[in-house]
């Protein structure tokens, strides 16, 4: 679901930027509000945990990856505007250190991850859980079931931005100028794996934080206003996600045991690769490559060259090891987001006391 630059037009690319912006400052000022509790912690920690959720890749079918995204988890902690931002300060480190996703196309990729997915696992969260107890089994389902429709309800949303891009933007002759598969090859390109592998993972990661949390600190799942109030969430809360986060993390080297690029994510090079038609054939529905590189998709891949693409630092020779370095670099951003965001509010108090 990281699309990358050159599948998506300038004018697409303009419009999703618009649509993230906009939800972007309206999660700024809502969480300006509660900022004397513990959401700015609770926000670098989310981050974190979606940034490494997001590097377990998982076999789909016709020789792809996908993976789970962590935002049914932030929606149901910090709400939909505080999931908005965790999930998109996430998806922001990848594409600028690790080149997954592109940077013409951040906008579109928060707008379906961030914005799409935590705005449809809070609800379906919080119609299912209704006035049920902070321990209820309830809980868990809810969060299952929120985590799998919103993860396919984001690839829903860019199947449809990729299938549209032939039918708008082609040349005279009709050849196509970015993502080459309409919309009868993209949708069930992006939802079989979403619909099977990829959406159960999302959901048992789900079920399984929320079931970690009813442990180490319900209060947490009693929604935004529970977890920025300090008398309801204790100093320590975010050190009991931090222990998880640090688990994954340990763990991340198993997110490169699945082969394969994710659909609709394979570089220019890719494209051109006398190897490649057969993977792109297997996992599009048995329709061919187009056979080129479109012109458009070629010149906007060019736009940036992350300094660790795909989460493989050249001065490292194991692929493993690298894959964790980045994962640790990663979570060590996010960390780092938190201590200076803090340090300034912090500063900004002590200046109006």
């Amino acid at each position: 679901m990281h699309i990358p630059d050159g599948y998506l037009s300038p004018s697409t690319c303009v419009a999703l930027y618009a649509a993230a912006s906009a939800n972007w400052y309206a999660a700024l000022k809502r969480i300006k509000r509660v900022m004397a509790g513990r959401t700015i912690p609770l926000i670098s920690v989310f981050a974190a945990f979606c940034f490494v959720v997001m590097m377990f890749n998982v076999p789909l079918p016709g020789g792809t990856t996908g993976h789970a995204t962590g935002v049914a988890v932030a929606a149901i902690v910090l709400g939909p505007w505080g999931s908005i931002l965790a999930m998109s300060i996430a998806l922001a480190i990848q594409a600028l250190f690790f080149g997954d996703g592109g940077i013409t196309t951040l906008g579109a990729n928060c707008f379906n991850m961030a914005v799409v997915g935590s705005f449809v696992a809070y609800g379906i969260y919080r119609v299912i859980a209704a006035r049920a107890e902070l321990s209820s089994r309830r809980r868990v389902i809810a969060a299952a079931i929120a985590g799998y429709v919103a993860i396919n309800a984001s690839a829903f949303i860019a199947a449809l931005e990729f299938g549209i891009q032939p039918v708008l933007f082609h040349d005279a002759s009709g050849t196509p100028l970015y993502a080459p598969y309409p919309l009868h090859i993209a949708i069930p390109a992006m939802m079989i794996g979403h619909l099977t592998f990829a959406g159960l993972a999302e959901g048992v990661i789900s079920a399984g934080m929320v079931a970690y949390l009813q442990r180490a600190n319900a209060a947490l799942l009693g929604g935004a206003k529970a977890s920025s109030n300090p008398q309801l969430v204790p100093d320590a809360a975010p050190g009991s996600l931090w222990w998880a986060v640090a688990l994954l993390m340990m763990l991340t080297p198993l997110g490169i045991l699945a082969a394969g690029t994710a659909w609709g994510e394979w570089t220019s090079a890719d494209l051109s690769n006398p190897r490649s038609p057969a993977v792109v054939r297997a996992s599009s529905e048995s329709h061919s490559p187009p056979g080129f590189v479109p012109a458009g998709l070629e010149r906007l891949s060019r736009m940036w060259t992350a300094p660790f693409p795909s989460y493989a630092p050249r001065f490292i020779k194991s692929a493993a090891f690298g894959y964790w370095l980045s994962a640790i670099f990663g979570v060590g951003v996010c960390a780092l987001l938190f201590l200076a965001t803090n340090a300034a509010v912090r500063k900004r108090r002590e200046s109006q006391a």
